[in-house]
């Protein structure tokens, strides 16, 4: 990577746990960032971060000390992101955001950079983050796509509970402790549980979780017709999100080749030696940024199908890396003010 500049980085959302999830994956990948500028509630003013061996102070919006900065990485949710990122961009600043808030507005790129990082041109002062459980499922669909030609996608996905932040790991945390006094982020208990429903119910039956797959896969691999049948499933882990995907496509699928498609693409790691019990867990993938695949199989006679089992860590390549991602290709393109 070039790194011939150093920029000043605002962090809006920095004491959330894909805010901090952030700050690591920037120190970890040595981005050419000479100041941090945490930003949160009114409630973290004035709190201390760590990045690089140096100390930062937490400031909030309000404050306006994010004014001077390159860019932005944001994750305070889409109420914060509506209100304050037509204020970020009018000074100039280049904003990556994890909210839903712009993710499907004509013209806002949203990009996971191993599939269409081309998306990201000059003109553009926002780019969206996509959903976590979103980044992960493209990641697998975009090469089987190009290989063997994508028409429908059946997904459940198997959701943890930090993918609602640190409320939703404390409150399963508490939960198999035995303390259920606090109020919950979960509409029902977790532990010892699943829940079936992720988000607010959207239309048909669907919950926004699910409407998001559908929405932002479409816009993500350019097919705005792509047929994709999703289920979202809340399930009693800490870390990382699992899915099962059923695909079907256009060419016959040779089993072996899909193997190989998968085992040369950017930030896929394959796990699938079934007789040896090899697949992608999610105890075995927390802190890690690639998308693990495995159980890669196909039903006799169904030569135009493909099954498979998806694991990825949530806040790094659901969330935090992916942003990050997004931010070198912004600097790698030349593309700060």
């Amino acid at each position: 990577m070039v790194r011939k500049i150093r920029i000043n980085l605002a962090l809006v959302g920095a004491t959330g746990l894909v805010g901090r999830t952030m700050l690591a994956v920037l120190e970890e990948r040595a981005l050419p960032v000479a100041e941090i500028i945490p930003v949160a509630s009114p409630r973290s003013r004035g709190a201390v971060l760590q990045y690089c061996g140096r100390e930062f102070t937490v400031s909030t919006l309000e404050d306006g000390l994010w004014r001077g900065a390159d860019a932005a990485l944001l994750s305070a949710g889409a109420g914060v992101s509506r209100e304050w990122i037509p204020e970020l961009t009018k000074e100039g600043i280049t904003c990556i955001d994890n909210s839903s808030a712009f993710r499907q507005t004509e013209g806002v790129p949203l990009v996971v950079p191993e599939v269409n990082a081309e998306a990201i041109g000059g003109n553009h002062r926002l780019i969206a983050n996509p959903n976590c459980s979103t980044i992960q499922l493209v990641v697998i669909l975009a090469p089987l796509e190009r290989a063997f030609g994508l028409e429908k996608v059946v997904v459940a996905t198997y959701q943890s509970a930090s993918g609602v932040g640190q409320k939703g790991k404390a409150r399963l945390q508490d939960e198999i402790a035995g303390e259920f006094s606090q109020v919950s982020p979960f509409p029902y208990t977790l532990f010892d549980n699943v829940i079936p429903g992720i988000g607010d119910l959207v239309e048909n039956g669907y919950y926004f979780e699910e409407w998001k797959l559908v929405q932002e896969s479409r816009k993500i691999l350019g097919l705005p017709d792509l047929r994709i049948f999703p289920t979202a499933v809340r399930v009693p882990v800490r870390h990382c999100h699992g899915e099962v995907v059923h695909m079907e496509f256009r060419k016959d699928v040779d089993v072996p080749k899909a193997r190989e498609v998968l085992k040369r693409s950017p930030g896929v790691v394959l796990q699938d030696d079934p007789e040896q019990n090899v697949y992608p867990l999610p105890l075995k993938c927390i802190g890690k940024d690639d998308v693990f695949v495995g159980r890669i199989r196909q039903i006799p006679g169904e030569n135009k199908t493909l099954d498979l089992w998806i694991v990825a860590d949530n806040l790094r390549k659901g969330a935090a890396t992916n942003a990050v991602q997004i931010l070198e290709c912004v600097i790698e393109k030349g593309l700060l003010k």
